[in-house]
C-alpha cells in the first residue's frame, strides 16, 4: 500500500466510527424540572411533564432522544438551546392507571431506542437495554376533593336552620 493509500485508510478509520455511530452522549449531566397533575377535580388524566437540560462530554450538537415510562415510549421534543430547559417530554394516562409513587423515566439515544424496540418486538425484557440516563418522577397522587362536598354541607345547614325555626315557631304558637 502506498503512502496516499495509508493516509486515506487512516482517515477513514478515524472518521467512519463517527459517521456510523452518529452523535452520542458521554457522561450525561441532567438538570430536571418536573410537573405532575395533583388535582382530579379539574382533570380525568394524570400528566407528567419532564423538562430538562442536558450537557454531554464532547457536547453533541444534534442529539435525538426518546423516553420510556411504564412501557410507553415517546420522542423527546427539543426547544431552542437558549432556554433553561431545552428538552421536554410528557406522558398522560387515566388517574387510576398512574397512582401515587415514584416513576422512572428512562431516556435513550437513537441506538438505545433501536435496541429497546428490538427487545420489545422479540418479547425480551426492556430492562436488559441500557438507557442513556433516567429521571425519577415522584408523583404524590391526585387529590379527589373533600369527602363531603360544600354544597351538601350548605344544604344540611339550611335544613337544620329551617327545622329549628319551624320547631321554635310551633312551640311559640302552641303556648
Amino acid at each position: 500500500m502506498n503512502c496516499a493509500g495509508k493516509t486515506i485508510f487512516s482517515f477513514l478509520m478515524l472518521v467512519a466510527p463517527s459517521v456510523v455511530f452518529g452523535d452520542s452522549c458521554a457522561s450525561p449531566q441532567v438538570k430536571p424540572s418536573i410537573y405532575t397533575t395533583t388535582e382530579a377535580s379539574s382533570s380525568t388524566d394524570t400528566v407528567f411533564i419532564v423538562q430538562f437540560s442536558l450537557t454531554c462530554k464532547g457536547g453533541p450538537s444534534d442529539l435525538t432522544l426518546y423516553a420510556d415510562v411504564n412501557g410507553k415510549t415517546v420522542a423527546v421534543t427539543r426547544n431552542d438551546d437558549n432556554v433553561k430547559f431545552p428538552f421536554q417530554v410528557s406522558f398522560s394516562d387515566e388517574n387510576k392507571n398512574l397512582p401515587s409513587g415514584t416513576y422512572e423515566v428512562k431516556f435513550y439515544d437513537e441506538d438505545g431506542f433501536a435496541n429497546l424496540r428490538k427487545a420489545q418486538r422479540s418479547g425480551e425484557s426492556s430492562s436488559s437495554v441500557k438507557s442513556l440516563f433516567s429521571i425519577e418522577v415522584n408523583h404524590p397522587g391526585v387529590w379527589k376533593g373533600p369527602f363531603v362536598s360544600s354544597e351538601l354541607v350548605a344544604t344540611l345547614v339550611a335544613l337544620l336552620v329551617f327545622f329549628s325555626a319551624y320547631t321554635a315557631r310551633n312551640s311559640l304558637q302552641s303556648s
